[in-house]
């Protein structure tokens, strides 16, 4: 009897260790979604975008990583070009784990950044007004890449990037090719007198070396472990250049 105890508390060990290396081998990446429900004092109504986080999520949940999500204010964020036509975001938003999740999303005081391999700024208007000025999610973002982890942003996402300053005193961005929602597609769009900032020149401003295409065509750079995407066409590459990127980093 006692060597059947013994037996059951060694197997018991055993899995209980396997089960926490296991939770921390898990390949995890951390999304970031803005807050912001209105552009401005417009009265127009923004969000996160979602095909720009479920594309990205489809790409990378595909190659086993573990998404979780923040946001600034951390609870349920605002969704815009909310379309269910679209057979990726259908897929996203019926998967009740992820669902869940996102809509429950973590605050930064809730994120240890030495659990994630990379970080990703999902786009949206709303990114202009809560990204640029979060320290907190700034400095999750540079303890990820410091410690040799990804960062990829599409759209309005490299809103954040903007202020990112590594333990050098150098903001990420300056002397990498980067790109964005370009000033072309924004006038295109008609929001240049209602956004606080134009992100092209932002970019360019704190050392960025902007690179960009003719208006709603896929771009994608990846330098320095810095992936960056155009626009919303651009959201599945991102994806993938994150996993290229991500190639080597344990």
């Amino acid at each position: 009897m006692k060597l059947v105890k013994n037996m059951l508390i060694a197997l018991f060990t055993v899995f209980s260790v396997s089960g926490v290396m296991a939770q921390k081998s898990q390949k995890k990446i951390l999304f970031v979604v803005t807050s912001t429900s209105q552009k401005g004092k417009s009265g127009q109504k923004t969000g996160y975008f979602l095909s720009e986080v479920s594309h990205p999520w489809k790409v990378l949940h595909d190659a086993g990583y573990v998404i979780d999500f923040i946001s600034p204010n951390g609870g349920q964020p605002p969704v815009d070009a909310f379309n269910l036509n679209d057979p990726v975001n259908k897929e996203f938003w019926e998967n009740s784990e992820y669902n869940k999740k996102i809509n429950n999303s973590m605050k930064p005081s809730d994120v240890n950044p030495s659990e994630y391999s990379a970080i990703y700024y999902a786009g949206g208007h709303g990114t202009m007004w809560d990204f640029p000025e979060n320290k907190e999610i700034a400095d999750i973002a540079a303890k990820i890449y410091q410690a040799g982890g990804v960062i990829g942003a599409v759209c309005h996402g490299p809103s954040g990037l903007v202020n990112i300053k590594l333990s050098n005193g150098k903001y990420l961005i300056d002397g990498k090719k980067i790109n964005s929602f370009t000033n072309e597609e924004e006038n295109i769009n008609g929001n240049t007198d209602i956004l606080p900032f134009m992100l092209e020149t932002k970019l360019r401003e704190n050392g960025a070396i902007y690179e960009k295409s003719n208006p709603w065509q896929v771009h994608v750079v990846v330098d320095q472990r810095v992936v960056t995407g155009q626009n919303p066409m651009s959201a599945t590459s991102v994806g993938e250049g994150m996993i290229y990127a991500l190639k080597g980093v344990k």
